[in-house]
């Protein structure tokens, strides 16, 4: 058994499927599946069940998944640890973000930590699933830090750090009963048709908090992926929206409402899975 295989299984586990495996790890395929087999080999136990259209584990695989991944985790920090006493940080950073991430300069922070630390690669993948998708990826090892908004109790096994946050506001189109308003209960909600993103999005999950918390039934008829098509389903009829009040500005179409009577502020932190240590700083 040595790294290598056990870098490939992890890929092919986290990715279920061979050819992004090999994408992933700047290998073809058939490396793959063959330090995969003599891995198999080794152990004396199959690890991947390769009948279904994805790839599967098997009760061996599973039971190895989080060994070889404590395995690879020991490595990079081992590796960070001495590139840190020669001055320098090196390796690979596996970043989560969110689709529609304005309130935070990404690209800019991004950039101020490449102009530091030269020797590190930045891998950032978009959220598919929202926030909860995210947190899922950070218990699976697949990310090692996400930009995520977990409104409420922080998930088991996750650190999360806040970094900013905005209140999410009613948008309505120009002509709705409460246009002429410049504000209004969330009690007075009831039975109105939302868009809204799906489950697992954070600022979904701010809202349906908010309407629990008041006890308010509401309707989700049409779901959106892109926060930022909200206000364009608004404007053409098809419902009223909660939205982050940043993406608002020099909007046409719709009025903009403040809600009262509800908690509608929309986090947004880094998270990282509880089990990784802080990296030490030099001469700590």
């Amino acid at each position: 058994m040595d790294l290598r295989q056990l870098e490939y299984f992890v890929a092919v586990a986290e990715e279920g499927n061979f050819t992004r495996a090999a994408a992933r790890v700047h290998v073809v395929q058939s490396a793959v599946s063959a330090a995969i087999k003599t891995l198999e080999r080794e152990l004396g136990a199959v690890l991947l069940d390769r009948n279904s259209k994805r790839v599967l584990l098997t009760d061996a695989g599973e039971a190895l998944l989080p060994k070889a991944q404590a395995v690879l985790d020991a490595v990079t920090e081992a590796a960070d640890a001495v590139a840190q006493v020669k001055g320098g940080l090196t390796g690979t950073v596996r970043l989560g973000t969110l689709t529609s991430m304005t309130l935070i300069d990404l690209p800019a922070l991004l950039g101020e930590f490449h102009r530091r630390h030269l020797g590190v690669l930045v891998r950032t993948r978009a959220a598919t699933a929202g926030s909860q998708g995210l947190v899922e990826q950070l218990l699976d090892r697949r990310l090692d830090l996400a930009f995520a908004s977990l409104p409420g109790e922080v998930p088991d096994g996750i650190i999360l750090d806040e970094l900013a946050h905005s209140v999410m506001d009613l948008v309505v189109p120009h002509g709705h009963p409460l246009a002429d308003r410049s504000e209004v209960h969330i009690g007075d909600l009831a039975g109105l048709d939302f868009i809204d993103s799906p489950l697992g999005y954070g600022n979904r999950a701010v809202a349906d908090r908010a309407f629990a918390a008041a006890a308010v039934p509401r309707r989700v008829t049409l779901e959106m992926s892109d926060i930022y098509t909200g206000v364009d389903y608004v404007r053409h009829g098809l419902g009223i929206a909660l939205l982050p009040s940043y993406i608002l500005e020099g909007t046409e179409g719709v009025t903009t409402l403040r809600v009262i009577g509800a908690d509608l502020r929309w986090p947004l932190g880094l998270a990282r899975p509880a089990g990784r240590a802080r990296p030490r700083r030099p001469g700590r």
